[in-house]
């Protein structure tokens, strides 16, 4: 008999330890377990002691969930991805969760001058690069190392040439699931010649749960008073302005969606909102925050960089983006925030520099702190 009420213990303890996150439905590292290019991918999962899960492949160093508390004390994932790793070498899914480099965001007509010399690089946006290129960051195998149930390091050799980049730049990232349920990006590269560089995380965050609905509910606050107005392609011109009474204006709280309809011509190029915001300040810092009054998830970020790309999603669409659970991804029902050195930074000599001297390191440090209100 008291065997019997030990065991009945046993099992009620375990039921309550994890009665919590009972609703989490993690993907299934089986549908992850392939070789490419002679590599080994496989799905990890990181967890913090609060109860947040985090799940990464080496398949592009990508976020595939992301499971944290809301209002309701029930788990929610708040990125978008997919169940398998066939669906992520489609086409459609290629920035989806990913890491971006050697250079994310856009460079014009694929080409740069440094040192005396003019680099031709992938043209894989008409006649523009974009985020480092076919075999960009995203799109590569990277070799992995769990160094505890809440980090994970991913290394990457990119060899001189690799999408027309001068020399081999080695990359180091690691993701660590805190128990402040802050998602830390840290990214560290070392290159034997002088190269731009420029590195961001892609995840496409919706707080009321990834697919659920468009994101122009959420609250968003930017600590950036300019901007940089693109041109046809995506393009910066070149130009900062101030984003005082225009739609870019977040240093204030308002909605997404308040402004991303109006009559403005940058909001009509952009298809929404796909612009860098420069961030005030300069080192680690909190830049912005986005909340969503459903959920009552909130995101704060926290970052190095002098800019970030604010991206709501305009080009999903609901027929080729099928994600996790057969939710259908629906355009605007994500957003990305995109910390980052400013587009086009190799070609544009006022935007601050983006060149990796030979010998020297490179950081670039990205948090996403969870919370509730």
């Amino acid at each position: 008999m008291k065997k019997l009420l030990f065991l009945i213990s046993i099992v009620y303890l375990f039921s309550s330890c994890t009665n919590n996150n009972s609703n989490i439905k993690l993907v299934d590292a089986r549908k992850f377990d392939i070789t490419i290019d002679d590599k080994k991918v496989s799905l990890f999962k990181l967890q913090n002691t609060e109860g947040a899960t985090c799940q990464i492949t080496n398949f592009g160093g990508r976020v595939v969930s992301l499971w944290v508390k809301d209002k309701n004390e029930k788990y929610t994932d708040v990125v978008l991805g997919y169940d398998n790793i066939d669906d992520y070498q489609k086409a459609s899914a290629q920035y989806i969760g990913a890491s971006i480099g050697r250079f994310a965001n856009r460079i014009a007509e694929g080409k740069f001058n440094l040192n005396d010399s003019t680099f031709i690089l992938t043209k894989n946006n008409g006649d523009n690069h974009l985020h480092g290129g076919v075999k960009g960051l995203h799109n590569v195998v990277w070799n992995a190392t769990l160094l505890s149930e809440s980090e994970l390091q991913l290394n990457y050799l990119s060899i001189d040439g690799e999408e027309g980049y001068p020399g081999n730049l080695a990359v180091m990232l690691t993701y660590r699931l805190s128990d402040k349920n802050e998602l830390q990006i840290s990214y560290t590269a070392t290159c034997d010649k002088d190269t731009p560089i420029n590195l961001t995380h892609h995840s496409f965050f919706n707080l009321n749960g990834a697919g659920n609905e468009e994101i122009t509910d959420h609250l968003l606050s930017v600590n950036a008073d300019m901007y940089l107005p693109i041109k046809e392609g995506g393009l910066p011109t070149g130009e900062i302005h101030s984003v005082i009474n225009t739609p870019f204006d977040f240093t204030n709280v308002k909605s997404i969606g308040k402004h991303i309809n109006d009559n403005n011509e940058q909001l009509k190029l952009g298809n929404g909102y796909d612009h860098c915001l420069v961030l005030k300040g300069s080192g680690i810092r909190f830049v912005a925050k986005v909340s969503s009054p459903k959920s009552g998830i909130y995101m704060d970020v926290i970052t190095n960089e002098p800019g970030m790309q604010l991206y709501t999603g305009n080009y999903l669409n609901e027929k080729i983006h099928i994600g996790k659970n057969g939710k259908a991804y629906k355009k605007r029902t994500a957003l990305c925030l995109e910390t980052q050195h400013f587009p086009d930074s190799p070609n544009q000599s006022h935007f601050p520099s983006c060149i990796l001297k030979a010998g020297e390191s490179y950081s670039s440090y990205c948090t996403y702190q969870f919370g509730l209100e």
